[in-house]
């Protein structure tokens, strides 16, 4: 009898052109070989060229969605993404105060596109979101937000938070990705730029590979390397779809190849 897959629950929204968010979580955990789970916080209508429109769950649906799949199927580790509006976001944070398994939080406020994913309200519970989260996973302008390495430094009580600083949307032909977790020296990854306009869902996408990863029994940074690298072969392959920032290639990517460091 085989092994069972490690069990992720990601909770975001929904993506309907299949890119980014929930879509993009339950491809990347299938393909790392885990088994996915989900509590969906909005549906939105969007596509490779910007988010037409939102409509986020109730509180107590997405807590039941949440609650269906923690007592009954069971989770090694948990993924959240997109949360809609303030209360989900409690919600969430409650639902999780407790749970003994890893959490990786992506603090997603804008898309690809550049439409606004999450309002001041939302922003202002992601501190409790961050203190529960083994990893916090911040692009360049949401790092910026949350008050940049100074601000992280000062959360949780002054004792600081471990995030992984991405540095795609920095200016460069190089990206660097730095790991802070307190008390321990940074591990800084530096590679050079995949040059590509089909870059839908890549947060999404290292933020559920990282959470694989972690459910698989991995340490953080290991894992982080390993979720790095299936980012990258999945922009290597990339389908080309859609006349904006089109979706990442995640069915392309064997699982079984090798990390480069």
């Amino acid at each position: 009898m085989s092994a069972r897959p490690p069990r992720v629950l990601a909770i975001a929204g929904s993506d309907s052109s299949g890119g980014a968010g929930i879509q993009a979580d339950i491809k990347t955990i299938t393909m790392l070989g885990g088994y996915a789970m989900t509590a969906i916080t909005a549906v939105t209508a969007q596509n490779s060229r910007g988010v037409r429109g939102v409509e986020a769950l109730t509180p107590d649906f997405v807590a039941a969605q949440i609650d269906a799949c923690l007592e009954d199927i069971g989770v090694d580790a948990v993924k959240i993404g997109m949360l809609g509006s303030a209360d989900i976001a409690e919600v969430v944070a409650d639902r999780l105060e407790d749970l003994p398994c890893p959490i990786v939080f992506d603090p997603v406020m804008v898309a690809t596109s550049g439409s606004v994913l999450a309002d001041a309200a939302t922003i202002a519970v992601f501190d409790w979101l961050m203190e529960l989260a083994t990893l916090t996973t911040p692009n360049v302008p949401e790092l910026a937000a949350l008050g940049g390495a100074a601000g992280m430094a000062g959360r949780n009580g002054g004792r600081g938070v471990a995030y992984l600083a991405k540095g795609g949307d920095a200016d460069g032909p190089m990206v660097e990705d730095r790991l802070v977790r307190p008390g321990m020296a940074d591990v800084l990854w530096t590679e050079a730029r995949i040059v590509t306009k089909h870059t839908h869902g890549t947060g999404c996408t290292l933020s559920s590979a990282v959470a694989t990863h972690l459910a698989r029994g991995l340490p953080l940074e290991e894992a982080v390397a390993q979720a790095r690298h299936f980012v990258r072969e999945a922009l290597k392959h990339a389908p080309g779809f859609g006349l904006g920032h089109g979706p990442l290639g995640h069915q392309a990517v064997r699982p079984a190849d090798p990390v480069s460091r």
